[in-house]
């Protein structure tokens, strides 16, 4: 079963009277519980990808289908509801409220989803002591390290249980040895709880770990590997 579908996506942003082309009719689709990084050099549109198959930004042409929605037939009311319960994200700057502790933090999606209160607690402790942070619940994101920040908004990403987890460049701020754990923890929830992985990166180690690596060059599919 396909998860996500892109066909002949065309995405071009305006720099002044400038107009840059991001996606040139890009066509991809990624299976269920697939564990695939979309790599190349900055500029190359992966980050572009992502945030359309998020429902973030909308194309100026083609289709994307996700968990079976067609995007182009969808309010936004209805793309935000698909957000908050079927996607997630982890992205390279964390975007972690700083005013409330790791475990509100993974807790704040399932507040907005309506779980109840003790569940949404056990929840995301039971989550923040799979990413290696138990005892640390009540630190405050100032308070922890770069890689502790990242276990944290991946735990927020997975607690959630969405379909799908839109990851944009997740080990880049981090040292070898972080960047090797957190891919281990994200190979293993997606192994337990067959959750979908889709990374953007130009990150060696990320490479290594993705059982399909779809290279992206000037807005198009370059290469497509499964492992």
């Amino acid at each position: 079963m396909d998860m996500v579908i892109c066909r002949d996506v065309v995405k071009t942003y305006q720099q002044g009277r400038i107009s840059v082309p991001a996606l040139r009719g890009i066509s991809l689709s990624i299976e269920k519980g697939e564990f695939a990084a979309l790599a190349g050099p900055s500029g190359s549109g992966k980050t572009t990808i992502l945030n359309l198959m998020g429902g973030l930004d909308a194309p100026d042409a083609g289709e994307i289908i996700v968990d079976g929605r067609h995007f182009d037939r969808m309010s936004a009311a209805g793309l935000a509801e698909l957000r908050l319960h079927r996607i997630g994200f982890v992205f390279q700057a964390y975007n972690l409220i700083p005013v409330l502790s790791a475990l509100e933090n993974v807790e704040y999606v399932m507040l907005l989803q309506g779980v109840p209160a003790r569940d949404r607690r056990e929840r995301a402790r039971a989550v923040l002591d799979e990413v290696g942070l138990s005892g640390m619940y009540d630190r405050r994101p100032p308070e922890l390290s770069g890689g502790q920040q990242q276990r944290v908004a991946v735990a927020r990403a997975i607690a959630a249980e969405p379909s799908i987890v839109l990851a944009d460049e997740p080990t880049a701020n981090l040292d070898s040895k972080n960047g090797i754990s957190l891919l281990e923890i994200m190979k293993e929830m997606n192994e337990k709880k067959e959750v979908t992985f889709i990374f953007s990166t130009h990150d060696e180690r990320v490479m290594e770990y993705a059982r399909r690596l779809v290279m992206i060059r000037d807005g198009r599919v370059a290469d497509d590997v499964r492992k």
